[in-house]
């Protein structure tokens, strides 16, 4: 028979399993952690995820579609790039080159119809909108302080926060970005329900317009921002400014906090890679589709022009001895990531699981990439995650095999 010892023991830990049980289950059921139970439902996002959310129509007013060229479905991924194919799990690669789709490649069960999540891509698209609500009279300028619209956010130590503080990601608020931690911010604005009372939660605590520190918090002021500047959804305004005029074939979905509620705006703007891609052909085409300026031009060239004058100090790398130099930042506009390589300046849209669009003017070219996984490793100098190399290398030997009439 068990000692009396322990038995104590045993009935101890009983007793204190329950209580962690029960404890946890109250925490869930506390509705300011509502999303922390969804978290741990569903786990890490996913790109396809726009199922488990509310979501709003982005209208695709006057759809037409991409002119494709003929040999464009007889070509192959170059076999040297293969295997990271596969490892990353793509599930879309497209090239488009002269206005026209010359490579494109769809796997597991993906197709041109197939929605997926933008993730940080969409803060390109709330640039370009921010972009587009200048030119209506909406806003004055990139310079007008953020309290004109959203006093909340006014000023800290003297120092104004502007709009352009916001888009260039250098407004001195308190955000946790990390996307590993069940109880960061990003965590809680991605599965949460009310993104309002969490952007209240940002505060100013360092001056604004003087260090980069991405933070998806600050997208998702500049959305609130927005609705507060034209009266309208984000959506509404999307579909109206953006996506009606580049002839969109599908409609996109933005992924809401709650039913009628405020677009995820930092993150989950669902489509598909054809779609995708019109972005990235506005953007190389200076902002203009067909005959229409859809956005200024100048603005779209401050948007993919690298914020210098901001402070910037690189990660350390693993095997590094001494510490990183604050430097300017290079890689980064508005709303927009930048890379210089191989020669070629690309500004470039990107999201958390290796969701890309690649503008590259010098070749005339857009490449979009779509898929589950990316790289771990950084290039801290340009901040990219090392797949990055890996798609663009992949795109431009199909683009050189293109040119060169040497397909695969």
């Amino acid at each position: 028979m068990e000692s009396s010892k322990k038995i104590t023991i045993k009935r101890s830990l009983i007793a204190f399993a329950i209580v962690i049980v029960a404890s946890a289950a109250v925490f869930l059921l506390i509705p300011s952690n509502y999303y922390v139970h969804r978290a741990l439902l569903h786990m890490m996002p996913k790109i396809d995820q726009y199922t488990i959310f509310e979501n709003r129509i982005v209208a695709a007013g006057d759809p037409q579609p991409w002119d494709i060229a003929d040999d464009a479905f007889d070509r192959k991924i170059p076999q040297q790039f293969e295997a990271d194919f596969e490892k990353y799990e793509t599930v879309a690669f497209l090239v488009i080159q002269h206005n026209r789709i010359i490579f494109e490649e769809f796997r597991e069960d993906y197709s041109p119809l197939s929605a997926s999540n933008s993730f940080s891509m969409s803060k390109s698209i709330i640039s370009l909108l921010v972009g587009c609500a200048i030119d209506d009279g909406y806003i004055k300028s990139v310079n007008q302080p953020v309290g004109d619209f959203l006093p909340q956010w006014t000023s800290f130590d003297g120092k104004i926060l502007t709009i352009k503080d916001l888009l260039t990601m250098s407004a001195g608020v308190e955000w946790d970005e990390s996307h590993n931690s069940l109880f960061s911010k990003t965590t809680e604005a991605y599965y949460g329900k009310d993104l309002w009372k969490l952007a209240l939660t940002e505060k100013l605590i360092e001056k604004p317009g003087v260090r980069f520190n991405y933070q998806s918090g600050v997208s998702q002021i500049l959305a609130f921002l927005l609705q507060k500047a034209t009266g309208k959804s984000v959506s509404e305004y999307a579909s109206e400014k953006i996506w009606t005029p580049i002839h969109a074939e599908q409609d996109a979905l933005w992924s809401l906090d709650h039913k009628d509620g405020m677009e995820k705006a930092y993150c989950c703007f669902n489509s598909n890679a054809r779609d995708f891609a019109r972005i990235g052909q506005l953007v190389l085409n200076k902002g203009r589709w067909g005959l229409v300026q859809v956005v200024d031009s100048n603005y779209v060239k401050e948007a993919t022009t690298p914020a210098t004058w901001l402070k910037f100090t690189p990660k350390s790398e693993p095997d590094q001895t001494t510490p990183p130099q604050t430097g300017p930042c290079t890689f980064y506009g508005y709303q927009f990531w930048l890379v210089d390589y191989k020669g070629l300046h690309i500004p470039y849209m990107r999201g958390i699981l290796g969701q890309y669009v690649f503008i590259i003017p010098e070749l005339d070219a857009i490449i979009v990439r779509l898929g589950k996984q990316r790289d771990k490793e950084y290039k801290h100098e340009q901040e990219y995650t090392k797949d990055l190399e890996i798609w663009l290398d992949a795109g431009i030997e199909i683009i050189n095999q293109t040119t060169s009439g040497n397909g695969n």
